[in-house]
């Protein structure tokens, strides 16, 4: 059984079918560039998706050839010309960003990712991304500076040297130079790339346990994410599932070779997460 629904008048698509959540961005004419609309309905897709506990996993493409060939750069759009509320305007157009759900997001990097388009795919969890495509953040080159956390989000993935290189130099690379870099978790044929991420989104939506899915990401994204912090976290974390019926269920489920039937939901359970964290900060 399937969903499918535009977000707002902006063209962005989510389908959900068994699981999996596909946001789509939908302007494959003009290879899908950034407008700000587009950001208030991307962030609307993603918070029905933290918000649906049917949703296990999410797959963010884009439509036709391209990803995301970056902001909208024609005079009428004027994306780069001064905010007429400098007060609420921010960086980040997405809100919430990709790493803030408590679901995996993979970026299904279909063909070019030019700034924010290459930006928001370094917030996601797991990206493919096709061999074909050019990347880059050029925002240096077009007086600007680089946006959606890039400045976070690639050091993180990356290390300090490869993320200086690409925001410092705003240099165009393919996408066989990803994997080297360490943006990609896999590199494939253009074609390929959405049928992989929805083929690796399955998998998690069947087999992967939703709360410790939503557990191992907040240790994964957190900000003090020193040795004895993460410790601490594991630990609590490992208190919080031991002893209920999703451990149970995932090694009788192994043992008898069959897909597990979890019970937990992230929505319904989160307030156990909440609480042992208030515990823990006030410790």
């Amino acid at each position: 059984m399937g969903t499918s629904a535009e977000i707002s008048s902006e063209p962005v698509r989510l389908d959900i079918v068994d699981g999996v959540a596909v946001v789509t961005l939908d302007r494959p004419d003009k290879l899908n560039v950034f407008s700000g609309g587009m950001g208030s309905s991307l962030g609307a897709a993603y918070a029905r998706c933290d918000a649906d506990d049917s949703v296990r996993a999410v797959v963010l493409t884009g439509a036709g050839r391209a990803f995301c060939a970056g902001a909208d750069l024609t005079p009428e759009a004027d994306s780069f010309g001064a905010p007429k509320a400098p007060k609420a305007f921010s960086a980040s157009p997405v809100d919430p960003p990709a790493w803030r759900i408590r679901k995996p997001v993979i970026a299904a990097v279909n063909g070019h990712a030019i700034g924010i388009g290459l930006t928001l795919a370094m917030e996601c969890d797991i990206r493919y991304i096709a061999a074909e495509a050019k990347l880059a953040i050029p925002q240096v080159r077009r007086g600007m500076v680089p946006d959606a956390r890039s400045h976070w989000t690639l050091p993180r993935a990356t290390s300090r040297a490869v993320a200086a290189d690409i925001l410092l130099t705003g240099r165009t690379f393919l996408g066989t130079e990803a994997l080297a870099l360490g943006i990609a978790s896999r590199v494939l044929p253009a074609d390929q790339v959405l049928d992989a991420a929805l083929e690796t989104a399955r998998d998690i939506a069947l087999n992967v346990n939703p709360l410790s899915a939503a557990l191992t990401k907040r240790l994964l994204w957190r900000d003090d994410a020193g040795p004895d912090a993460v410790e601490r976290a594991e630990t609590a974390y490992h208190r919080l599932l031991m002893g209920g019926p999703d451990a149970r269920e995932g090694a009788l489920a192994w043992m008898e070779r069959r897909p597990p039937q979890w019970t937990s939901r992230v929505g319904e359970d989160w307030h156990r997460v909440q609480d042992l964290e208030e515990q823990e900060h006030q410790t």
